[in-house]
């Protein structure tokens, strides 16, 4: 014989899923790419492109940036 209670149920809180990691690369320039990257969430879709044109530029130039000043020429 199983008994059914009238009492409310309580009900379980939904789990939020952690706020995750941000990147930081120390590198100042690189670091705004990355801001303007995380902050894509807010912005409609069609200005998705622009920024990760925007980024690729930026971050492409970073690199050749450390690449001459590490190059001993």
């Amino acid at each position: 014989m199983s008994e059914e209670s009238d009492l409310p149920v309580p009900e379980e809180p939904e789990a939020t899923p952690p706020e995750p990691e941000r990147v930081r690369t120390g590198m100042e320039h690189v670091d705004e790419v990355i801001v303007a990257v995380e902050a894509l969430e807010e912005r409609p879709l069609e200005e998705h492109v622009g920024v990760f044109e925007t980024a690729h530029a930026e971050l492409r130039r970073a690199l050749d940036d450390t690449d001459r000043s590490t190059d001993p020429a």
